[in-house]
């Protein structure tokens, strides 16, 4: 049975959302300096496909923050958001995304992300944290040394979350994923967010789409390693003949 939400809590999660809405520029501040920084970087200028952003609509915060008061009341315990603490709190208030075309470009990305964090003093609150339920994704990530969580939703893709600074409260999701990913996550997102579909078919399909999708992501990484290792053994074969 859902619990109902008394008119003091009402007032809290409005004034909460009302506090956001009040500082969406601060978050525009950062995501701007964010898509600044990737967009001039030479090295990710030629590894990233796409990328998009966003600011959480407030009606799906005002969801999000009812879902953990109603969770809290399960669990018998305090509901501990804030006015000081919503912002660390609720990480994905404001939300990057980079989509690359094969797996293996991801190591790449990382270390360009890192060297850019670093030179701008952003702070890395977790991650990143690669969120995946196909075992040899998950071989990759930890072979690159990555930490992984399982997925049982079949979702996959890398987060991080940042701070401009140690002294910001302000908060930013970055996730990197490739574009076959891209497609199931946002199947996924249209029917199942803010509320999964009650729906058994869509549900079942999206898992079948999770698999179709995961094959689609490894076809492209076997296309380009193939190329890849053609391409090496051509200009091998070219200096072996110079060198005669």
């Amino acid at each position: 049975m859902k619990a109902k939400i008394g008119k003091r809590e009402l007032k809290m999660i409005n004034e909460l959302v009302s506090h956001f809405e009040n500082q969406t520029h601060l978050f525009s501040v950062v995501l701007d300096s964010m898509n600044s920084n990737i967009e001039h970087s030479p090295v990710l200028k030629k590894l990233i496909h796409s990328k998009k952003s966003r600011i959480k609509d407030p009606s799906h915060l005002r969801d999000k923050l009812e879902r953990k008061l109603f969770d809290s009341k399960l669990k018998r315990k305090p509901f501990d958001i804030n006015k000081e603490n919503l912002f660390l709190k609720i990480n994905d208030l404001a939300g990057f995304r980079i989509i690359h075309l094969h797996t293996k470009q991801f190591e790449k990305i990382d270390k360009e992300l890192k060297r850019i964090f670093i030179e701008q003093q952003w702070k890395i609150i977790e991650g990143p944290n690669a969120r995946t339920w196909d075992d040899e994704s998950r071989s990759y990530f930890r072979s690159i040394n990555v930490e992984t969580s399982d997925n049982p939703n079949m979702y996959t893709s890398v987060h991080y979350i940042i701070k401009p600074n140690n002294n910001s409260n302000i908060t930013c999701e970055l996730q990197v994923r490739t574009l076959m990913e891209e497609v199931w996550g946002e199947v996924d997102h249209s029917i199942n967010y803010p509320h999964k579909s009650e729906s058994i078919s869509c549900r079942e399909q999206i898992k079948a789409l999770a698999r179709v999708t995961s094959s689609c992501s490894r076809l492209v990484d076997s296309i380009f390693t193939t190329h890849e290792h053609e391409v090496s053994s051509k200009m091998n074969s070219i200096s072996k003949r110079k060198r005669k």
